[in-house]
């Protein structure tokens, strides 16, 4: 964060002495939040109990949090009735299930913040927990009931471009991304200590991503079922349970194709020695397999080119293959078709593409093209501009990179990682 971003954040932060009384009774309608969120909504009093109060007036106006630590404005705090300090607790909550600092990537700052307040708001309203801050205008919007943060962020994105965001709401915290003015040690404590905006090295903001998994599954155990949202929970099964690795999926998806039967012209050599002729198994090794990569804009070359040569890695234990390789985004590009006689040419295969993203384009290009593929597998971001395709045509899979709560609605699913 550069000086000037740190210098125009702290500005907004009036310089107030709090009596004990105030800095009191601001601790009191926190405590009283968690405990009501205990009783009425178990799984997020749970998440908000093993954050610490941490007394922020320097430099927090409003609310935040590291993932660790609930940091607060004694003066915010103050404005809130009880159910008010629920819903503004329910809320870091859900940025830290959700971890949208870590989904923000190369997205920009404001408008990522603005699109996670409409995430986590809708949800909070939606399921009436606590009770909306009434002094000031959340950013919240009923349209975005369902839509994830990478959705809704897509959409602000849009009417940014027309309209003033302030026009629409506020934020009702500030987001940290761990690049504050601390010490780099993560255990700053706001005005109790005299620290400031919390700095994390890469090692702790890993660390407490791992201990937000570990309490979120913790929490749904000890949350009865039906007591939790339905949508959560489904994000939370699948964020929280073990994924096979893209790599094993793909190789998996791959092997599956080959046919398998029996002839007695090349007898199984194990059973000679007992003097009977068994059959012995003869393999179909002529792959078919179709690849398209979606190039819309979030996929970089080096991911393109990773996934490009794990495929040409597996197809090179086959003794013949026919693989056909394209790039997408509205339309088809560079199609190009590989076999056995010609897999040395497969990292030589330029990605290109850069606009939109129309899953449908690559099952009319099969279609036209006469490609009827065992197995298609697309590699892509997961955010089609219509449906996903043809789920009749042939087995597919796709490999998703960017979010892993993204499932496609047929075929299989796995998630890049590098």
């Amino acid at each position: 964060m550069s000086s000037v971003m740190k210098a125009e954040k702290q500005a907004k932060v009036a310089k107030v002495e709090y009596t004990r009384e105030e800095q009191d009774k601001a601790t009191d309608t926190l405590i009283t939040a968690r405990v009501r969120l205990l009783i009425r909504h178990p799984f997020f009093g749970n998440m908000a109990t093993r954050l610490k109060l941490v007394e922020a007036n320097n430099w927090c106006s409003t609310l935040a949090t590291d993932g660790r630590t609930f940091y607060y404005n004694t003066g915010f705090v103050n404005k809130l009735t009880a159910q008010e300090a629920e819903f503004g607790f329910a809320h870091e909550v859900l940025h830290n299930v959700f971890d949208h600092m870590g989904r923000r990537n190369d997205r920009d700052p404001q408008l990522s913040n603005i699109a996670a307040d409409y995430a986590v708001n809708q949800i909070l309203v939606d399921e009436k927990i606590g009770t909306v801050p009434k002094f000031i205008k959340i950013f919240q919007d009923n349209k975005y009931r369902g839509w994830s943060y990478e959705q809704i962020y897509e959409d602000v994105e849009k009417k940014a471009i027309k309209i003033d965001m302030k026009t629409l709401g506020e934020l009702l915290d500030e987001h940290l991304d761990g690049e504050g003015d601390g010490d780099g040690s993560g255990d700053d404590d706001g005005d109790q200590e005299g620290g400031g905006r919390p700095k994390l090295t890469e090692e702790e903001k890993k660390a407490i991503r791992d201990e937000i998994k570990e309490a979120m599954i913790s929490a749904m155990q000890n949350t009865e079922a039906g007591r939790m949202p339905a949508g959560l929970a489904r994000y939370i099964s699948e964020f929280t349970e073990p994924k096979m690795d893209w790599r094993e999926l793909l190789r998996m998806n791959i092997q599956s194709i080959l046919k398998s039967n029996f002839t007695f012209s090349r007898p199984n050599r194990k059973s000679q020695h007992s003097g009977a002729v068994l059959p012995g198994m003869t393999n179909d090794e002529t792959v078919d397999v179709s690849v398209a990569i979606d190039m819309s804009g979030s996929i970089s070359d080096d991911m393109a080119n990773d996934f490009i040569s794990e495929v040409k890695g597996i197809m090179d234990e086959y003794k013949d293959f026919t693989l056909d390789l394209w790039c997408f985004d509205t339309k088809v590009y560079n199609y190009a078709k590989f076999t056995g006689d010609t897999a040395d040419e497969i990292m030589d295969y330029k990605v290109m593409g850069g606009g939109g993203t129309d899953f449908e384009a690559n099952w009319e290009f099969m279609k036209d093209e006469g490609i009827e593929p065992k197995k298609f597998i697309m590699f892509t971001d997961g955010y089609p501009c219509g449906s996903w395709g043809d789920e009749d045509y042939c087995d597919t899979l796709f490999i998703v990179h960017g979010n892993n709560s993204i499932k496609s609605p047929f075929g299989q699913t796995a998630y890049y990682t590098k």
